[in-house]
């Protein structure tokens, strides 16, 4: 029960809760099937990397503003005696005349004032880089993608293990009331052989001691049972208890070539792919720096000398520009070589998680190999220890064995059909982490988008 605790306090650890929409009543029972499109839609965590892939999908939206159109309003004021200025503002106001030209007007104007109303746009007709970064984002966004499908899986595998967690629980409540009842039913054997005078007074004192031991584990189990079924909820994005159906899920193994060829195709090894081919584009961007950007652009322009917006003057311009940077402090070198150290770097992490795939597709592979086993030789221990349990007791009613043989034995009943419970649980929760690290946990679950 200590590990079921210590799951439980690892999940609720992990997940904070939310609300989403109305909470159901106390210990409703879900299926596991209703508890993961639950999760896969409320769980704070999916929840909040969705928000984090709508922000990334805004970041192409940002790449693409630099090949669009740039357009610009300007009201601008001036007042000045500046003898150029004051020679332009005249002039765009349209109220130069003869006068002007005198010498000490030429030399030292009057103060004028000037209201410059204006609109201009700049168009990017070659511009490498923007394109170059409409692709980079692209590609983020598809690797932010991939990685929220991976971190579905993630939750779903958690979810999962919540579940059996509450089932395994359950069926420890079950085996501790049969323990209790099984406890009394000793007691009262003994009691009744002691006033038959066919026992020892000493047989009914442990025969009582065993069934408050019986009580105590229940009360544990219950309590262990109501903390897990809190922990479903919370993983649900709930604040209420969620209890389960007691039919253990129909999830069965494949061949392990099965999972390892699905995992080529895993998500989060897509979405470094991805930023490997990013990497890749870093250098083409880091390259691009070395080529000019060429532009259109114009303006129009309202200039008057009392009020803002005054047309006392308009003129406009069109224009065609070329920038070449010829040399930046050796900066476009210094990023193309940044650029080669990120794809080699990204590249090593590539080949370093493919092979610790396949590598854990194996260890879960053999781990489910365990599981089985393990649930079948604690399948043969229960039998046994029913049927040990059955020859000691009628031993004991004969006045051929102890009453510490039966409680012996006892003993080792609760605990095979403990570990049984635990065993299946196990066993599921080793099928289910196989599916994870294939990536083929939400298809074999059917809830494949």
């Amino acid at each position: 029960m200590l590990r079921y605790l210590v799951l439980i306090s690892f999940l609720m650890s992990l997940t904070g809760a939310s609300f989403a929409g109305s909470v159901p009543p106390a210990d409703s029972v879900v299926s596991l099937r209703n508890a993961l499109e639950t999760a896969l839609e409320a769980n704070p965590e999916i929840r909040a990397f969705g928000r984090a892939v709508s922000a990334q999908k805004e970041d192409v939206g940002i790449a693409r503003s630099f090949v669009l159109p740039q357009l610009k309003f300007e009201e601008r004021f001036m007042r000045t005696n500046n003898p150029t200025y004051a020679f332009m503002a005249k002039l765009n106001q349209g109220r130069f005349s003869q006068d002007d030209f005198a010498i000490p007007s030429l030399n030292s104007p009057a103060a004028i004032n000037d209201f410059q109303t204006s609109v201009s746009f700049e168009q990017a007709v070659f511009a490498p880089k923007a394109y170059i970064g409409i692709d980079m984002a692209e590609k983020e966004l598809a690797a932010k993608g991939d990685e929220y499908d991976r971190k579905r899986e993630e939750v779903a595998l958690r979810v999962f293990g919540a579940y059996m967690g509450v089932q395994t629980a359950k069926a420890f409540v079950h085996v501790a009331e049969q323990a209790m009842e099984e406890a009394r039913e000793h007691e009262r054997i003994a009691e009744k052989r002691c006033h038959a005078g066919l026992g020892l007074y000493s047989d009914t004192l442990r025969a009582q001691v065993a069934s408050s031991s019986a009580e105590e584990k229940l009360v544990s189990a219950q309590k262990v049972y109501r903390v897990s079924k809190r922990a479903l909820g919370l993983m649900l994005g709930l604040t209420a208890s969620l209890d389960v159906e007691s039919d253990r899920p129909a999830l069965g193994a494949k061949d392990i070539d099965y999972y390892l060829e699905a995992a080529k195709s895993r998500k989060d090894l897509r979405s470094l792919e991805v930023k490997y081919q990013n990497a890749e584009n870093s250098l083409r961007m880091a390259t691009a720096g070395y080529l000019p950007v060429l532009g259109l652009g114009g303006a129009y322009q309202l200039n008057d000398h009392s009020s803002p917006l005054g047309t006392e003057g308009d003129s406009w311009q069109l224009v065609a520009f070329l920038r070449w940077d010829i040399f930046d402090g050796l900066k476009r070198e210094h990023e193309r070589s940044k650029a080669r150290h990120q794809i080699a770097r990204t590249g090593e992490y590539l080949d370093g998680l493919r092979k610790e795939i396949s590598f854990k597709v194996y260890d879960a592979y053999l781990g489910v190999d365990e599981a089985k086993k393990r649930l079948e030789l604690a399948k043969k221990s229960l039998k046994a220890a029913e049927e040990g349990r059955r020859l000691v007791q009628v031993r004991y009613e004969n006045s051929l064995s102890a009453i510490v043989d039966l409680l012996d034995v006892q003993t080792q009943l609760d605990s095979a059909r403990a570990e049984v419970a635990n065993r299946e649980g196990e066993y599921l929760t080793a099928i289910a982490d196989l599916a994870f690290q294939g990536g083929t946990l939400l298809k074999d679950l059917g809830l494949e988008k």
